[in-house]
């Protein structure tokens, strides 16, 4: 007896099988990095002082950003510091402000934002006089960012990290 099926289903497999992965293969895309860089004024406050954090927005595309949605909030390292106290106090520069929740709030940018513009929006933190200390007390951001340009059609996101600053004890 010969074994005829097998091979006929091999090889009508195997061509469609070839152009199945070619159909489907498709260039690597890279996410585009987001226009967004993020500093903080100062590395190391002291208790009771002040440091602020800036975060520009440029527009690298040929059409304007009409859309940014921004929330700052502590990282999750800084969160399980027990004894670091902070708040913040200020808020906004080119933006029309923050929510009222500005610790993990939200950045209104002025919309639309024109091709190769850039926006700046602050937020400035209090560091309380009791705050706990020293060379494990840090305080540390990140920034969540989804914006939309082309008319709505195109949008990007991410997530970045914002350095905050380290608490010294005097």
């Amino acid at each position: 007896m010969r074994r005829t099926h097998p091979i006929r289903a091999a090889l009508v497999a195997c061509p469609a099988l070839v152009v199945g992965l070619l159909l489907s293969a498709a260039p690597a895309r890279a996410d585009s990095p987001l226009p967004l860089t993020a500093v903080s004024d100062k590395q190391t406050t002291v208790r009771g002082g002040e440091f602020t954090l800036t975060l520009t927005l440029t527009n690298p595309y040929d059409t304007p950003i009409q859309f940014v949605y921004q929330s700052v909030q502590e990282t999750y390292q800084t969160s399980l510091q027990t004894g670091l106290k902070f708040t913040a106090t200020a808020c906004g520069t080119q933006t029309n402000g923050c929510s009222d929740n500005v610790h993990g709030g939200i950045a209104r940018y002025n919309v639309p934002l024109a091709p190769g513009a850039s926006s700046t929006f602050t937020v400035t933190y209090a560091i309380a006089p009791d705050s706990a200390c020293g060379d494990a007390a840090r305080i540390d951001f990140y920034s969540y960012l989804y914006y939309e340009y082309n008319g709505g059609l195109n949008n990007n996101s991410g997530i970045i990290g914002v350095p905050g600053t380290q608490v010294a004890c005097a």
